[in-house]
């Protein structure tokens, strides 16, 4: 009962944080320092997913199913198809590989684009990590703008004994810090930070 209630808890925190930061200013006012700091955090832009190493795709050309089916992204980012052969498809949008891969078959058959479609199945290039006292520690997938706040939400809440007040962030080199109860007493809001790929959280 008591992990249920701090899940409860952390939801309602986020959909509060998240409320708050939509709602518009009724007067002008001068921003304050940590309001600066805030708004230079700025989400990522996730106009569209960019394929990464290992994720899954799949591949369909209608009345193709020589071309047609799964294929996973090499650590090199390349993609092998029948007919088409060796294809970058890391750092591309879905739809800038599907663009590709029809130019390639344009040349062979007469097809229409509407007949080619890449679509992003499994997401495993872009992951962060939560570790430590937390319901369901482990990966997630990084395919939208995603908080700390969110984060620990998605792991479920903290266990019993989680010191909240002691947050960590890895990210390479550097060592950011979480104050749970800082953020849920709407202090120092600017540590509710947008997670990067392979971003970990640590709770102790």
């Amino acid at each position: 009962m008591r992990d249920f209630n701090l899940v409860l808890s952390l939801a309602c925190v986020s959909i509060f944080a998240l409320s708050a930061s939509a709602a518009p200013e009724t007067s002008p006012k001068t921003a304050s320092p940590t309001e600066t700091v805030a708004a230079n955090a700025a989400a990522p832009v996730y106009n569209s997913y960019v394929i990464g190493p290992e994720d899954v795709l799949l591949v369909r050309v209608w009345r193709d199913p020589e071309v047609s089916g799964p294929v996973v992204v090499r650590p090199d980012g390349k993609i092998t198809l029948q007919l088409l052969g060796e294809i970058q498809a890391g750092g591309r949008t879905p739809e800038a590989l599907t663009e590709l891969v029809y130019d390639g078959l344009a040349k062979l058959k007469t097809l229409d684009k509407s007949e080619v479609t890449v679509t992003v199945t499994s997401v495993n290039s872009k992951k962060y990590y939560v570790q430590g006292e937390v319901i369901k520690a482990g990966a997630y997938p990084l395919i939208a703008p995603t908080r700390v706040l969110d984060a620990l939400v998605s792991a479920g809440g903290f266990r019993e004994f989680a010191n909240q007040k002691k947050i960590l962030i890895l990210r390479g080199a550097e060592r950011l810090h979480f104050n749970y109860k800082e953020i849920i007493a709407g202090k120092n809001r600017e540590q509710n930070i947008y997670l990067q790929p392979g971003d970990q959280i640590i709770v102790p």
